[in-house]
């Protein structure tokens, strides 16, 4: 299971956030440390940000891209091999995700699996909440 780290503040302690619990299967991890390579991006600093941005055909689409370092205010998800990164606004939205990568005839790409959606639509990257 991945675990949660908090930022800290400028006086040392740890801020109250919750913690975020969400998945990455193997098949997305081993796509996640190839984009990872690609760019430069070292396992140590960087990561995977993981977003849930207000918009999509049904209220709200999920965004990931690779970053050299987490922003001050991530909550940071050690998944071993790398470390996911999570704004406080998405946290809240994605407890209990699963981020898979499939391969299909149509196509290849991460999708999301959320127990805590209440629709979806055809394109499999948005949802509402």
């Amino acid at each position: 299971m991945a675990t949660s780290q908090h930022p800290a503040t400028e006086t040392g302690t740890t801020e109250a956030q919750p913690e975020v619990v969400l998945s990455v299967t193997p098949n997305a991890r081993v796509e996640v440390k190839r984009f990872m390579e690609a760019e430069g991006v070292s396992p140590g600093t960087g990561g995977l940000r993981v977003s849930v941005q207000p918009g999509g055909c049904s209220g709200f689409k999920y965004g990931l891209l690779i970053e050299d370092a987490s922003a001050e205010d991530d909550l940071i998800v050690d998944q071993g091999e790398f470390r996911v990164f999570v704004d406080p606004f998405s946290a809240q939205y994605i407890q209990g995700v699963t981020i898979d990568y499939v391969s299909s005839m149509q196509g290849s790409g991460f999708t999301f699996k959320n127990p805590n959606s209440t629709g979806g639509c055809g394109c499999g990257s948005s949802f509402s909440a």
